[in-house]
């Protein structure tokens, strides 16, 4: 079921290709459709539909050298990240990782 439309805005979608004016339809975590109105995309009972007209639509951002190993613990939704449309960190880069981690280390993590 598709959960969200958004309508009117310009897709960057990764393949270096130039941006272009699209409809996105996403049920879960998926892209279910993409076009151009209504004939492509169609309206659906249920779902929010979002105007996007002005506004960059792209997949989420994969960020390959990150520092982040102790905010996984400490904020594991990583809002800051998310907030930025980064959906995927590697951790551990440099030689350097706090996992593997006990319990009691996570705890005492999330509480400095």
């Amino acid at each position: 079921m598709t959960n969200y439309i958004l309508r009117g805005g310009e897709v960057i979608d990764g393949t270096g290709r130039q941006r272009f004016s699209c409809d996105v339809a996403i049920a879960g975590d998926r892209i279910a459709a993409i076009g151009l109105g209504a004939k492509d995309v169609p309206k659906v009972t249920g779902a929010r539909e979002i105007d996007v007209s002005g506004k960059i639509v792209a997949p989420g951002f994969i960020d390959v050298h990150t520092h982040d190993d102790r905010a996984l613990f400490a904020s594991p939704d990583m809002a800051a990240k998310a907030s930025q449309g980064v959906t995927t960190v590697v951790t551990g880069n440099c030689g350097v990782s706090l996992a593997p981690s006990f319990e009691t280390r996570r705890r005492r993590l999330r509480s400095t």
